[in-house]
């Protein structure tokens, strides 16, 4: 008999076969524009355009839209003319409008992009891959990135020196750009040749025009710039800049009789360094010495069931300047998947909390004070591109042995909660032809100086590499990439059983026969990798290919990997039209699927998802889809315990946005998960409502409900007559939260910014029973016993269930009550001068309340009682910094 092919693989081949078979459109031809150099006195900037110099170069325009209708004219023409001396490089932008009055002049922060902007891309290097970005708002708010990856990473983090000035005028509105040529890269040739592009946006009519045409569908970004030519006689200039600061700190806490410790106030004054040194014309060392981060904005809180890490977003200066250099995504689909989030470097590990605790006995007069996280004594980044291609990144950071004080009816004692720890990132990557093929490596080292038996639960030492590569073809359209990737851990025996058994790993699961916990080992070794291959140019185009990581593979030392013993194959497609038609502005319906097996060869999940995207003429938005899963096994649910099958179920989503360039405008989305035998029910609600009430003042407010209800979750494991017992319960889980923001911007360089969560979230449970024999039965009942009346009880003083299975009166075991009312609120004030380029002065007040209540009460009543009703810790900082500049 003839087997005939799954219908998900004849979906992809066919869609190959019509990928394969579109034209791939050839590069628009590039525009050039030459530029003369000034002799004499630098311009002075100041958005008039009136200096004889700029008389000697010709304007250049005729941009054409690239969103919504690529190809056409926009509805305002844009010109820009460009010079330079010795040490600075300059723009003229004249920004055409028919209707002056209704310029949109929007304030914001740095990097807000709000308002009509214009913008110059500027490819110095040449590398076709790599650029720097300077835009300017017509209320003079600056924007500037560095552009990487061929336009895939647009990294708004890098913050050089640079001058803008802008002017409303009878004509439009003009702008005037100084640009030192030390913010740049570029070689020591005497003749330079510079790629460029400039972008203009049109608030009122949600336009962007480019000089350099474009169309919607291209794949790349920089490697279609237009060129610079005439750059004559320039050097690089060496870039020194040194940025010392110094902050005084006081906190306000709920003092608390008989510990030393909660005094109710406490105070402190810190010194701390930044520096950049230009090494050579391409590399760069960053430094920092004893680095401070109070002004930055808190995480927002999380409370999750599943155990697995919460990925929380860098957001301190240091660390994310500059990090697309040593970005590595094991990953990275465009179909999505949770393993998207897996990084070999995750610099959130540097500076974390300390990994032991010593616990506070008030009963015994035993008080701890513990450090919240762990000090980064210096800091270092080694980065740049050479002119031939290669990118260098290197880097250093040291952090301190921590202790905790420990305070035992008035003797003082220490106990080391965190080793003196090295942690080190190097990554190479180097371009071949013009960009089309990049090879690259990375290697990480953590090494800890383990000096106390109650650390040696930690790894020694923790090491990981990997090689990566991508190579693109037919005009760029098609890309192919591949990565391959290795770790290695030592430490005692107490430290590598510690790994295998934690929850990304356990390796004592009872029905994994591949695996085995091997107690003597005193390293663990492991790999993983990610193959795809994609076709991103036309009206079709796709995605598919495969990730795996082995049982044995760890990161978390410095990087970040939410699961082990996996195989997963992914596939996207999508159908676009992005140009105007009928009541569209643009649409997408993407198709995608996933399937997961274990190194064991069990197939794990089975999904299949449609969804679309769709912008309108009327300048709303609205997006959804429906995702079915067939089959879902975990190997993490129980904990170590056997695998559990989930039930299949469906999922849609649907969102919902109006006009934002009202000055009051609001979206709306919503999820519904449900699986069958109703065994899961999810609904979550959002809401934001986003207030322009002035061109200097935003607002929002995004209130978010979510309940959940699941007929089995993980509670506890307990022994019961040499068999193990994994028992479980129905919860019922409601979360709320309210995320606010409020900017004000005085001037483009004097801002007020809030931000402020309230956070409740409750879990109540039922139904109580253990895990059968059967935890993969296709019936869902079969899947677990529920406990009879008789056989469980609730003792309320002892806040304990107590199961009697054998029916003889007493307790064959017990757990603790699984229910909580978890509550949290963090919020952030921050006023922020620049009152000289690059040099700033920071006032903050930062606070944070967190609580458990009574799991009996409403989310509103725990949510209004803990916000007004707690003392909170409030933390009063201000910071002053200079930049020396050279």
């Amino acid at each position: 008999m003839k087997k005939e092919l799954p219908a998900f693989l004849l979906f992809f081949l066919s869609l190959f076969s019509i990928a394969y078979s579109q034209d791939a459109e050839a590069p628009f031809p590039k525009k050039q524009y030459s530029t003369l150099k000034i002799e004499g006195t630098p311009l002075s900037i100041d958005g008039k355009l009136d200096e004889p110099d700029w008389n000697r170069v010709e304007w250049t325009g005729d941009y054409l839209q690239w969103r919504p209708d690529a190809g056409k004219p926009p509805t305002q023409q844009t010109a820009f003319k460009i010079l330079y001396d010795d040490k600075n490089l300059y723009i003229a932008f004249r920004c055409y409008d028919s209707d002056p009055a209704k310029i949109v002049s929007r304030m914001s922060r740095r990097d807000g992009f709000e308002g009509d902007w214009v913008e110059i891309n500027i490819d110095s290097n040449h590398d076709l891959r790599t650029a720097f970005s300077f835009t300017t708002s017509v209320s003079g708010v600056k924007g500037d990135e560095f552009i990487s990856g061929d336009g895939n990473n647009f990294d708004d983090n890098w913050n050089p020196i640079w001058y803008t000035k802008t002017q409303i005028d009878s004509l439009g509105w003009t702008a005037e750009l100084r640009i030192p040529l030390s913010q740049l890269r570029f070689s020591n040739e005497d003749e330079q040749l510079w790629g460029i592009q400039s972008t203009r946006r049109d608030f009122r009519m949600d336009e962007r025009s480019t000089w350099q045409p474009l169309r919607q569908n291209d794949p790349s970004w920089v490697s279609r710039f237009g060129e610079l030519h005439g750059l004559k006689g320039i050097k690089p200039q060496k870039q020194i800049e040194i940025q010392p600061y110094v902050l005084a700190q006081a906190e306000s806490f709920e003092k608390v009789d008989g510990n030393p410790f909660a005094t109710g106030s406490d105070s402190k004054i810190s010194v701390g360094l930044d520096g950049k040194i230009g090494l050579t014309n391409d590399l760069s060392l960053d430094f920092t010495i004893n680095p401070d981060f109070g002004q930055v904005e808190a995480d927002p809180s999380s409370l999750t069931l599943d155990g697995f890490q919460v990925f929380f977003s860098e957001k301190r200066p240091f660390f994310i300047e500059n990090r697309n250099i040593f970005s590595y995504q094991l990953t990275g689909s465009q179909a999505g998947g949770a393993y998207d989030s897996d990084l070999l470097f995750y610099s959130r590990r540097i500076g974390g909390s300390p990994h032991h605790t010593v616990d506070s006995d008030p009963d015994n007069g035993t008080y701890t004070d513990q450090p919240d996280n762990t000090t980064i004594l210096a800091a270092s980044k080694f980065s740049g591109k050479t002119k031939k291609g290669l990118s260098i990144g290197i880097l250093e950071s040291v952090t301190q042995r921590e202790m905790a004080t420990i305070d035992q009816n008035g003797e003082r004692s220490e106990a080391v909660v965190e080793p003196l720890t090295n942690f080190f990132v190097g990554r190479l990557q180097k371009d071949f032809h013009e960009g089309n093929t990049v090879i690259g490596g990375i290697f990480t080292a953590v090494n800890r100086n383990i000096d106390e038996p109650s650390l040696e639960f930690l790894h020694r030492s923790a090491y990981s590499g990997g090689l990566d590569f991508i190579h693109r073809w037919k005009n760029k359209t098609w890309f192919v990439s591949g990565k391959a990737i290795f770790s290695r851990v030592a430490g005692t025996t107490e430290a590598i059983t510690r790994t295998q058994t934690s929850f990304e790993h356990y390796f004592q699961r009872p029905d994994a026969a591949h695996l085995s916990v091997d107690t003597a080992a005193t390293s663990l070794t492991g790999h993983g990798g990610t193959f795809k291959i994609s076709n991103l140019g036309g009206k079709i185009i796709f995605e598919g290919g495969m990730t795996w990581r082995s049982p044995e593979l760890e990161i978390n030392d410095i990087g970040f990997l939410r699961n082990t013993d996996e195989i997963n194959h992914f596939f996207w497609g999508q159908y676009r039209l992005t140009k105007p038609f009928s009541i569209f502005r643009s649409l997408r319906i993407n198709y995608n699927h996933w399937g997961r097996w274990d190194f064991g060869g069990k197939n794990l999940y089975r999904a299949i998802n449609t969804n679309f995207f769709a912008s309108f003429k009327n300048f709303w938005g609205a997006g959804g889809g429906v995702t079915y899963e067939n089959l879902d096994i975990s190997n993490n649910a129980l904990r170590g315990g056997p695998a559990l099958r989930r039930p299949n179920g469906m999922g849609s989503w649907l969102f919902v946005f109006t006009d934002n360039r009202k000055k009051v405008n609001f979206d709306f989305s919503t999820f519904q998960a449900w699986g069958f035998q109703k065994a899961v029910r999810l609904e979550n609600y959002s809401f934001g409502i986003n207030i322009q009430p002035a061109n200097a003042l935003q607002i929002s407010i995004r209130p978010s409900f979510t309940s959940s209800e699941r007929t089995i979750q993980y509670i506890t494991q307990q022994n019961f007559n040499g068999t193990t017992r994994y028992i479980a319960g129905q919860v019922e889980q409601k979360t709320l939260r309210l995320t606010m923001r409020l900017n004000y911007n005085i001037t483009p360089d004097l801002t007020i910014q809030y931000y402020g969560q309230p956070f409740v979230s409750r879990g109540r449970y039922q139904d109580f029973k253990y895990i059968s024999d059967t935890p993969l039965a296709n019936n869902f009942f079969d899947r677990f016993q529920s406990y009879t009346e008789d056989e469980i009880n609730f003792d309320e003083a002892q806040d304990t269930y107590f199961v009697d299975e054998t029916g003889d009166g007493k307790a064959d075991y017990n757990f603790g009550n699984p229910a909580f009312n978890f509550f949290e609120f963090r919020s952030n004030l921050v006023a922020r001068w620049e009152y000289i380029p690059g040099s700033e002065i920071f006032l903050v007040w930062s606070q944070s309340n967190t609580a458990f209540d009574d799991p009996s009460k409403g989310l509103f009543p725990s949510l209004t009682d803990n916000l007004f009703g707690n003392k909170a810790h409030n933390i009063f900082l201000v910071k002053v910094t200079y930049r020396f500049l050279k």
